[in-house]
């Protein structure tokens, strides 16, 4: 087996994250001249964690995810790392869907579609670092046992039907990338507006500690995602995920195949850092 550390990991994907050309926007796909060549992602960030981590178990909680979540050692029982990341969307994306609250703008729906295609991408060039290396890897969220309670999925068990088994945020969390914030997405250093991705690895790296102890502890609380929320689903007591899923139903019945709104992750104070870090 080749010897392949932490840092070897970031590197690849910072570079792949700048080079590649799925991290930008095609002519086939461009919803018009205006986007073509539109950089989706700055350059990711890492935690590494535990597999055997014990707040997995915690994860089996119904207040938290319930017992449909898989743990890591379920997944993939010689696991030692899971490795987390964070994309951060580009300044672009961010400035577009701030400037008008009630409908998501093109440039976001292109982020989260072509977005979630380079992550996918991303994710699996990772994977195969690790695999032609020697150590047995795997993506839960691309393996087939991943099921998702997606409105878009049709899934009709209401228990479960606005969590998965492999939650991204709820990963990334457990390794130490990041605490929640009133809209339910998870505040990095680099802010809330992005996307998550994870993979697990017999390989053991070194672990990041958990720098922090409470589950809102990167959020100030100011109640802008509130104000921003186009159809009121988010309050301080919670975030009402029935009236966001309907929201992103209307966006996808217009844009089929693209959805999303992402306003309760723009315009605010974790949008780009973590405000009370």
């Amino acid at each position: 087996m080749n010897i392949i550390t932490k840092e070897d990991i970031i590197a690849a994907a910072k570079h792949f994250t700048n080079e590649s050309q799925m991290n930008y926007v095609s002519k086939e796909a461009a919803l018009s001249e205006d986007y073509v060549g539109m950089k989706i992602f700055d350059s990711p960030i890492f935690a590494f964690g535990n597999a055997d981590d014990m707040l997995y178990d915690e994860y089996k909680s119904p207040d938290i995810i319930g017992e449909h979540f898989l743990s890591p050692l379920k997944w993939l029982p010689e696991a030692k790392t899971v490795i987390s990341f964070f994309l951060p969307y580009a300044d672009k994306i961010k400035y577009a869907n701030s400037l008008n609250l009630d409908w998501p703008a093109d440039e976001w729906l292109h982020g989260r579609i072509e977005g979630q295609f380079f992550l996918k991408e991303l994710t699996i060039y990772i994977h195969n670092i690790l695999s032609d290396a020697g150590y047995k890897s795997l993506i839960p969220n691309l393996d087939p046992r991943f099921k998702t309670g997606d409105s878009r999925s049709n899934n009709e068990n209401t228990t479960n039907r606005f969590t998965s088994n492999w939650s991204e945020r709820h990963i990334a969390y457990a390794c130490g990338l990041g605490t929640f914030g009133l809209s339910k997405g998870l505040i990095t250093e680099k802010g809330v507006c992005g996307r998550f991705g994870s993979i697990l690895t017999e390989l053991d790296l070194e672990k990041d500690i958990r720098a922090y102890k409470d589950v809102y502890e990167y959020c100030t609380m100011c109640g802008l995602c509130i104000i921003n929320c186009p159809v009121n689903a988010i309050t301080k007591e919670g975030k009402n995920d029935l009236l966001c899923s309907d929201f992103l139903d209307k966006t996808f019945n217009k844009h089929n195949p693209r959805y999303g709104c992402g306003k309760c992750q723009v315009s605010v104070p974790c949008e780009s850092r973590a405000p009370s870090k």
